[in-house]
């Protein structure tokens, strides 16, 4: 967790001291007497439109009451393991209540740093988030084995995935933005195009793991697949493996959005569209979130041992 948030600060300062250093080398272009007549041809405006405070108004209300929600969830639920994410809401939605700025002044660049860097890397916390939360979850059903790969090198692996496809997109990102000619630039595109790629391609290979999962507890497991089958839906353990699917798809939702969008370029059609952005990002960012709350992990990842996986215990240790 330390050095999750040591990686995401510096990632931070570094991106925001290149487009620092682009707002600086920016050319004397004549400033438009109104900003908000057409934002779409403004050199000085980032976003190319402006602002919508409705839209930011809901998104951030929805966002914030997340947050204040999963916190409550910990407090009362424990899981601790997914503070992450809902510290990465809270910045999120610091992010998102910046267009509220965007909206007054919309050709300020500091303004869009702060929002751009919050409102990008903040998902990093929830991908990270759903990878933890699948080690611990095989850890309690005690079917490891039925992964892949063991839970602590699915958490070390993808997580270190997750950090390095960031720091590529930081990377590809800086030589962009400050670069002084166009072929520089370019090349600045295509790295951070390549790290939204693998970003994507590593976040759909932990769905694949995590499908192969659930389907081998089915297929191999059975009394543990449906230990909970006599309770109520809402807490039945496969009602948090639902809702980590609902989770992922979500983000994978968002993940394919940002990395089609940067295919078109930083000027291209879905980078300059506040529908897209809140349909597509947005949107599938807070349905990965949200469905938390009422299926928050530390409702049914417990330090007790399940009947069922007690069971099945002391029948292999007969056997043995």
């Amino acid at each position: 967790m330390g050095s999750f948030s040591t990686v995401f600060l510096s990632l931070c300062l570094l991106l925001g001291f290149a487009r620092s250093a682009f707002a600086a080398r920016r050319p004397d272009l004549p400033r438009p007497a109104d900003p908000f007549a057409d934002p779409r041809h403004d050199p000085y405006n980032p976003l190319k439109y402006i602002a919508s405070n409705v839209l930011t108004a809901v998104a951030f209300t929805l966002l914030i009451l997340t947050g204040l929600a999963q916190t409550w969830c910990l407090r009362k639920w424990g899981a601790k393991w997914m503070s992450v994410m809902t510290i990465g809401i809270y910045t999120f939605s610091f992010g998102i209540g910046i267009r509220f700025g965007l909206h007054e002044h919309p050709e300020s660049k500091g303004l869009y740093i702060v929002e751009y860097l919050l409102v990008v890397l903040s998902p990093c916390a929830f991908i990270a988030a759903e990878y933890v939360l699948l080690g611990r979850l095989a850890r309690y059903l005690q079917c490891d084995q039925h992964l892949v790969v063991s839970p602590l090198r699915i958490t070390i692996t993808f997580i270190s995935s997750d950090i390095t496809t960031f720091l590529i997109q930081a990377i590809g990102g800086s030589m962009s933005i400050s670069a002084n000619n166009q072929p520089l630039a370019l090349a600045g595109s295509r790295v951070f195009l390549t790290g939204l790629a693998l970003q994507l391609l590593s976040f759909l290979i932990f769905t694949c793991i995590f499908g192969l999962f659930i389907y081998r507890v089915y297929r191999y497991e059975y009394d543990i697949f449906v230990m909970d089958a006599e309770k109520k839906w809402y807490r039945d353990w496969r009602a948090l493996a639902g809702t980590q699917l609902v989770s992922n798809i979500g983000i994978l939702i968002r993940s394919v959005y940002r990395t089609v969008e940067l295919s078109e370029g930083f000027q291209g059609h879905l980078a300059t569209s506040e529908a897209f952005f809140y349909g597509l990002d947005t949107l599938p960012l807070f349905i990965a979130i949200v469905v938390y709350v009422p299926f928050w992990p530390g409702r049914f990842i417990t330090n007790q041992t399940r009947p069922a996986v007690e069971e099945r215990a002391s029948n292999d240790s007969k056997q043995n």
